[in-house]
């Protein structure tokens, strides 16, 4: 956890390994998460900010081009997810991946009936571990 620099993302992920040795598993899938999109924002906007900008105006005419991390949060996480495709951040199967995640993200983060366990937590983090965090927050 040393080696992810940004303050905000390293609460997102302590919290998440909290959540996860205390058998909430729900909420260590929504906070694993959450440390996940900071770390693609922070690329972004270090990074790919006028080319994340032209594409989401491409796509959507009515897109205000983003200045910062908390404008990013105003698309919706799947279409950033394309977004950050087209412009080849990440790449199609990653996104896939990704979108997998934002499903269980999207199931824990909701009052339902789905239940999760620790290896679906573990193999969640993990795929963001291998595909977010180590790429990018180092």
């Amino acid at each position: 956890m040393a080696a992810i620099k940004d303050d905000t993302t390293r609460a997102f992920v302590a919290e998440a390994i909290q959540c996860h040795e205390s058998g909430l598993y729900r909420s260590a899938i929504v906070m694993s998460w959450l440390a996940a999109v900071s770390v693609l924002h922070n690329e972004v906007m270090a990074n790919y900010l006028a080319a994340f900008n032209a594409e989401a105006k491409r796509v959507d005419g009515k897109w205000k081009a983003a200045a910062t991390t908390d404008d990013l949060g105003r698309m919706k996480e799947v279409d950033f997810l394309d977004r950050i495709v087209a412009i080849g951040i990440i790449g199609k199967n990653v996104k896939a991946q990704l979108a997998s995640g934002l499903t269980l993200r999207n199931g824990c983060g909701h009052p339902n009936s789905l239940k999760v366990g620790a290896n679906v937590v573990a193999a969640h983090i993990e795929m963001l571990l291998m595909n977010v965090f180590d790429k990018f927050s180092t």
